[in-house]
């Protein structure tokens, strides 16, 4: 089944110079990049991402973290895109991450992990509005062209 996911490189992952690494690593699985942006994240912004966390002692380190410099969101599509991206991931303690993940190659703390990876596909809509709200492209065969299509 054809899923669509978001991914984040966070700030230490852009600081780090790992955007093409990440990126490379989503295209050569066959995932396809249908939306991608650098973004400075406001607080604002950062606690309406982060809203589930709201009451957890770690909610402002969150916040702190993706607001202290650019990142890089990205939209992917393809087949279990959801699944396929969370295993390409890692698990979230680094440590814990097996090698050949990205969080196993390249992080070392918790608090700066590199990427983040919608969970679900209910998650997946609700982030991919919030960060694309002008929408993905897509290829529309009728026109034979890419064109840009609103998320939801």
């Amino acid at each position: 089944m054809t899923e669509r996911s978001l991914v984040l490189i966070k700030p230490d992952g852009v600081q780090r110079l790992l955007v093409g690494r990440v990126i490379a690593r989503l295209e050569d699985k066959g995932l396809k990049l249908v939306g991608l942006k650098l973004v400075a994240v406001s607080r604002a912004f950062a606690e309406q991402h982060y809203a589930v966390h709201r009451e957890r002692p770690f909610f402002a380190g969150l916040v702190a973290f993706i607001t202290s410099s650019p990142l890089v969101a990205i939209a992917v599509e393809g087949p279990n895109a959801i699944a396929v991206v969370r295993s390409m991931v890692g698990a979230t303690l680094p440590w814990e991450a097996a090698p050949g993940t990205i969080r196993g190659d390249f992080a070392l703390e918790v608090a700066q992990n590199l990427i983040h990876a919608s969970d679900g596909p209910e998650t997946a809509a609700t982030e991919l509005a919030l960060w694309f709200p002008e929408g993905v492209v897509e290829y529309a065969r009728q026109v034979d062209r890419w064109v840009l299509v609103p998320e939801g």
